[in-house]
């Protein structure tokens, strides 16, 4: 809806909600976004999640600390790269998503990314 113009088409406060409760309760020790309900947090949804929230300028609505604290987790401190969730194999997709997710929450020395 963005690059045809049309975000006026779209009820944010509704969209937003959605897309906001698909973090994970912090309060379980998690932090991260799921794609629906009764889904697995996965830092794909990182990018997924948050750009949309971005685009519609709604970032606010997530727990930054929280979400930035999951991708961190997610990283393989040895090797490098992400993955999915925390303890999983890394890979190049989730790593893009990780450093694009990281970027859109302002995260330091990363310059913010066009969510559109």
């Amino acid at each position: 809806m963005a690059i045809a113009d049309r975000l006026d088409l779209i009820d944010r406060d509704t969209l937003c909600g959605w897309l906001s409760e698909r973090q994970i309760s912090e309060g379980q020790g998690k932090g991260g976004l799921n794609g629906r309900p009764e889904k697995k947090e996965d830092v794909c949804y990182s990018w997924w999640v948050l750009s949309s929230l971005a685009i519609l300028g709604r970032v606010h609505w997530i727990n930054r600390e929280a979400l930035v604290s999951f991708i961190l987790k997610c990283q393989d401190p040895e090797l490098g790269g992400f993955a999915d969730r925390p303890g999983d194999m890394v890979d190049v997709f989730h790593t893009v998503f990780g450093v694009a997710g990281l970027s859109l929450l302002g995260f330091e020395g990363l310059e913010e990314v066009d969510p559109v």
